[in-house]
């Protein structure tokens, strides 16, 4: 999978651990900033990120923020993006599975680089179940969600 990358000046020190477990783990990584801790505003990175998925650059994508809550209450506005702000192993994967999520959240000022390496490689590890024989009730869920947005 190709995987988007980004974050704001919080989220910008722990960028180096995601971007790594992304390549290590096979996927090819698009780095979209930032590049420093100065300060730049999440919703400029969610939106970048958003856009990455929604042209079809990448399938998924990483947002990181302080508190991971901004980046994700931000690409959530995004319309095809579902986001989810996971700081354990269970959350990334799940929402992968049931929710269809197609971006992680993290709060750079909540975990640090070992906790991160696990739930970004669950993350990446995922697929969605609604296809899946005897798993249609995702399918069904996860139409419904999106059906809000309209």
């Amino acid at each position: 999978m190709k995987i988007a990358v980004a974050c704001d000046h919080a989220g910008y020190p722990l960028k180096a651990t995601v971007l790594e477990v992304v390549r290590a783990s096979g996927h090819e990584a698009l780095d979209l900033g930032t590049d420093s801790t100065a300060p730049v505003d999440y919703s400029d990175y969610a939106e970048k990120l958003g856009a990455a998925i929604l042209a079809g650059q990448v399938e998924r994508g990483i947002l990181l923020c302080g508190s991971g809550v901004g980046a994700s209450i931000a690409a959530n506005k995004i319309h095809g993006i579902y986001a989810g702000l996971c700081h354990d192993t269970y959350s990334a994967h799940q929402g992968v599975e049931h929710d269809d999520m197609n971006v992680l959240c993290i709060g750079a000022r909540i975990i640090g680089p070992e906790p991160t390496r696990e739930i970004v490689s669950a993350f990446l590890g995922a697929h969605f179940w609604g296809h899946e024989p005897g798993q249609e009730r995702h399918l069904r869920r996860v139409t419904k969600v999106r059906n809000l947005e309209k």
